[in-house]
């Protein structure tokens, strides 16, 4: 028996044979089971609270709230319009048909996402997930008691069944959670996997289950970044103007030196003193040293580090609205950013949570969680582009009525965009049929054409043409005698 299965066991023992989502392990019971778990014959042992083979953080999730989010500027302009995008999407059930997405539908399972804890809401789950991954590249969620529960991300831990860098198989054995940390005294609690909603959307390529924050690879950046704002501050803080060199002669004693530089610091020192006229005393020899921020390209440099830090996060330029993005934009520039911001980032991260967040609630096997971006403002195109989508769609659907296909059918498949959806009524076009084609149903009777009567508004007959005819007639008579 595995250790998986024995603390399963374990489990269904404490709450009696239903295993219940909301009964959680203590961290005795996880050490009483894991005493008896071997691999391949070589057993495994924890001591204290310890886990073995545990695969966490490799950095400080609170280094990256406080030295990026929270002291960044463009750190944070970065990940709150991801945030705001992201927070904006509701979720539906999706029917799948043949393997093709159908339509949209809810039902009262989604009200675990609408409403995932008290006073919570759909945007604000999405906007703590969103803020997870981007500092901590994982988020973690919970259903205990009818509720979903968030879980701060470095402090949990994936426990594995065996190391990953010693055995073929290692897999997911649990999710150990250790409020403060996992140096700290306090009741941990152990997830299973199926009550854990894991959602990781940039693996980390050194880990095999951890996920990698967008922020890892531009570490230094964000470095630079600090530094290139510092020395703003700086420049402000010592003078607001180029630095100066002031040399003396041999002739000034060292007390006569420090008075001046006080006298100096104190009058010309800080941006509240800038552009102030300098007077120098006899022997005093000023010149300037170092670049003003123009004479340095500053703008430029710090740019540059800034759209790096934009690529990393997905998010373009002119989106954060930074100085980069702003010098050539134009609406059309917007539009394509916009676009390629829903497109290249917005969908992806929707998908891959709605299949995180699947197996917390209950999703019909004809069907998949999806989420319904229609009423997102932000993704809605021009109203030009729309009318124009209109109009293409109104004469695709015009072409395939005449072609012989049924309305509804027609209709069903162009919202779908799938074009097996289609049905065909049997009925084709004049131009589609062979020549001399007749058609094999029976014509309606004809209708007998009954002679109308004189009326008195008809001329009367001609008394000529009457005697004409009743000679006629009396001609052709032959007579039997």
């Amino acid at each position: 028996m595995g250790w998986l299965e024995r603390v399963r066991n374990t489990r269904t023992e404490l709450v009696g044979t239903t295993l219940q989502a909301e009964s959680r392990m203590s961290v005795e019971d996880l050490a009483a089971a894991w005493s008896q778990f071997s691999f391949s014959g070589v057993p495994y042992a924890t001591y204290g609270t310890s886990v073995a083979n545990p695969e966490q953080d490799d950095h400080s999730f609170t280094d990256y709230v406080q030295n990026g989010y929270k002291s960044d500027g463009v750190i944070f302009a970065v990940i709150l319009s991801r945030m705001l995008l992201f927070s904006e999407a509701r979720f539906q059930l999706q029917r799948m048909r043949k393997g093709r997405p159908g339509d949209l539908y809810g039902t009262p399972a989604l009200a675990l996402l609408e409403t995932p804890w008290p006073n919570g809401t759909t945007g604000e789950m999405l906007a703590r997930m969103e803020q997870d991954v981007s500092l901590a590249g994982n988020a973690y969620l919970v259903r205990e008691s009818g509720r979903l529960r968030r879980l701060r991300p470095d402090w949990v831990q994936i426990i594995l069944t065996a190391p990953p860098n010693e055995a073929v198989q290692s897999d997911v054995a649990g999710y150990l959670y250790t409020p403060g940390g996992y140096q700290a005294v306090t009741n941990s609690v152990v997830y299973l996997p199926e009550e854990m909603a894991h959602w990781s959307p940039i693996p980390d390529p050194e880990a095999q289950y951890r996920g990698m924050s967008w922020l890892t690879p531009v570490v230094r950046e964000i470095a630079a970044d600090q530094a290139a704002t510092n020395h703003k501050l700086r420049f402000f803080k010592n003078a607001a103007t180029p630095n100066l060199a002031i040399s003396f002669k041999e002739s000034v004693t060292k007390e006569q030196f420090e008075e001046f530089m006080n006298t100096m610091n104190s009058a010309h020192q800080g941006a509240s003193n800038a552009y102030k006229t300098l007077y120098l005393g006899g022997g005093a020899d000023v010149q300037v040293i170092g670049a003003d921020m123009k004479q340095l390209d500053f703008k430029a440099t710090q740019g540059a580090g800034e759209t790096r830090i934009c690529a990393a996060g997905g998010v373009p330029p002119v989106i954060v609205g930074l100085s980069e993005g702003l010098q050539s934009a134009t609406y059309s520039n917007y539009g394509m950013a916009r676009r390629k911001f829903g497109d290249h980032w917005a969908r992806p991260q929707w998908r891959s949570a709605c299949a995180a967040l699947a197996k917390l609630v209950r999703v019909p096997s004809d069907s998949r969680l999806w989420y319904d971006d229609r009423d997102i403002a932000f993704l809605r195109e021009d109203q030009k582009d729309v009318a124009d989508i209109f109009n293409k769609t109104a004469s695709t659907m015009k072409m395939f009525v005449d072609a012989g296909w049924t309305p509804d059918s027609v209709v069903t498949a162009m919202t779908n965009e799938d074009l097996t959806l289609l049905e065909h009524s049997g009925l084709y076009s004049v131009q589609l049929q062979p020549p001399g084609t007749v058609s094999d149903k029976t014509p309606p009777p004809a209708i007998p054409l009954i002679p109308a009567e004189p009326s008195d508004a008809d001329p009367p007959a001609d008394p000529a043409s009457a005697d004409t005819d009743e000679a006629s007639t009396e001609g052709t008579d032959e007579n039997p005698a």
